[in-house]
């Protein structure tokens, strides 16, 4: 049980936007108290905070309506009043549990309801009167570990220059991954939330996925990663504070532009995306490390991007993407022969020394950053899981973007152009280059279809399958390259493009 004193409206709104940032669908919000208690205050609070941008957009009671829904929030939301109900019997009617898998359920005069059978719930109880309010709170599931991690940050950020900075959800991600902005004094930067990533199955010599795929495994590799780049003159985020052990950080904001915005509002993309070119073709010139040291005796290992990090994200396809598309598993058989022409085909990009490999260099993760000078103008974000790999897996994840669609004519001038930057280079030939352009661009399209898949079937997020034509396009270009004759045979006869386009 917790509790906590108010002494305005204002602080027990506050409260409700703070409560906000942990908001999860499926999540269970139970309000409890006399009329007039405040109930309805927090209830409000907390909705508008789900809803940054929108103003004070018009929250009814649903005292009369019984259910009021919110699906323009960040996380949709049910609003329920059960002050009219009598009896158990008429809130079982209204079918809550059903509707709330996708959404917030924030529950007036839950006294009235059974609850037993949720999972993830906080139960918040406001009494007091005038100006003064207290909330008794008791939490279980995932409530309760969303509290004792905003316990955490608060302490983090208490003995940071931040501690006075007004906290408000910027982004979250498929991952475990949080972000929140912190805002002050007409500034604002950045709060990371990245606890340790979970050990999943074992699916390779007793590894998890993300140890096989090389996956960042806690906030170590963000402090290294993006410090070192830092180091190298790159237009990496500072970091101003982090706690590895909690999985904290508090990193500059990057306020530019960031490129996937840029091109669907239609601006003219030849210049950021020609500097951001640049940018992977100095990198290809470097010698970059295989580890990097961290403020407190922390080491973050840099791992290669190996055969078994590359098999195993192309078997998302067989995995996910096909019984996706078919409703049944792949044939073993087809299976094995689909890593075998994997097998064959890799090693032809492991040819070039290997570099800084960031793995997810593209229009979601550059920013425009026109006020500074040279290459810094190009800001990198997400660069947590960079391997040791071929240059060319960068350059085909920037012109073979999942999200946008690109000027085929900008793109190819754009492959141009990194190639006459790179043709000095003694260890550089465009002929194999082209190839491991061709084979990574490839892989990436494989791994992506199997990922957009996985993220509609196992987590619902839906969004993402109308990106599936435009990676499927991908993957038939690179396809057609003479190095990838085998693994093309294979995708003819099993699994040709006018089927992988199903999902328009």
């Amino acid at each position: 049980m917790m509790q906590r004193q108010f002494h305005s409206q204002r602080e027990l709104e506050n409260f409700a936007r703070e409560l906000s940032l942990m908001a999860r669908p499926g999540s269970l919000i139970l309000l409890k108290g006399a009329m007039g208690a405040g109930k309805s205050v927090f209830a409000r609070a907390f909705i508008r905070a789900l809803a940054p941008g929108k103003g004070d957009f018009e929250i009814p009671s649903p005292t009369f309506t019984l259910v009021q829904t919110y699906d323009e929030t960040r996380v949709p939301v049910i609003h329920v009043d059960l002050y009219r109900l009598d009896s158990m019997r008429e809130v079982q009617e209204l079918g809550l549990e059903e509707f709330a898998q996708s959404r917030v359920l924030l529950v007036e005069w839950a006294e009235r309801g059974d609850w037993r059978r949720w999972s993830d719930v906080l139960e918040v109880e406001i009494s007091g009167s005038g100006t003064s309010r207290m909330i008794r709170m008791s939490a279980a599931g995932g409530w309760l570990k969303a509290l004792l991690r905003d316990r955490e940050i608060e302490q983090f950020i208490a003995g940071t220059d931040w501690k006075d900075a007004k906290r408000e959800f910027l982004e979250g991600d498929a991952s475990s991954r949080r972000y929140e902005l912190l805002r002050r004094d007409n500034r604002t930067e950045i709060l990371m939330d990245m606890p340790a990533r979970p050990d999943g199955p074992p699916v390779l010599d007793g590894k998890p996925y993300s140890a096989v795929a090389h996956l960042a495994e806690d906030i170590r590799a963000v402090i290294a990663v993006t410090r070192e780049l830092r180091a190298r003159g790159y237009s990496a985020p500072a970091i101003h504070a982090f706690d590895i052990p909690k999985g904290l950080a508090i990193i500059e904001n990057l306020e530019g532009a960031v490129f996937g915005r840029m091109v669907l509002a239609g601006e003219d993309m030849r210049e950021p995306m020609r500097t951001a070119v640049e940018v992977l073709a100095a990198m290809a010139g470097r010698a970059w490390p295989a580890s990097v040291k961290i403020d407190g005796g922390y080491t973050h290992a840099v791992p290669p991007y190996d055969e078994h990090a590359q098999l195993i994200e192309v078997d998302l396809l067989p995995s996910w993407f096909w019984p996706y598309l078919h409703g049944i598993e792949v044939p073993e058989r087809l299976r094995a022969g689909f890593a075998e022409a994997w097998r064959e085909v890799l090693p032809l990009a492991r040819r070039a020394p290997a570099v800084w490999t960031l793995r997810d260099y593209h229009s979601p993760n550059l920013i425009w950053l026109p006020d500074r000078q040279g290459l810094q103008r190009v800001g990198l974000i997400d660069t947590q899981d960079c391997v040791l790999g071929d240059p060319a897996y960068d350059l085909a994840s920037m012109l073979q973007d999942a999200r946008v669609d690109l000027d085929p004519e900008l793109t190819a001038g754009l492959f141009d152009h990194y190639c006459e930057l790179r043709a000095a280079a003694p260890e550089f030939d465009r002929e194999s280059f082209a190839a491991a352009y061709a084979i990574l661009g490839a892989q990436r399209a494989t791994k992506i279809l199997g990922i957009f898949a996985r993220l509609s079937k196992r987590d619902g997020k839906h969004g993402y399958l109308k990106h599936m034509p435009r990676v499927s396009g991908y993957l038939e270009t690179n396809l057609q390259h003479p190095a990838l004759h085998r693994l093309k045979k294979w995708f003819d006869t099993h699994l040709t493009h006018s089927v992988r386009r199903v999902p328009e």
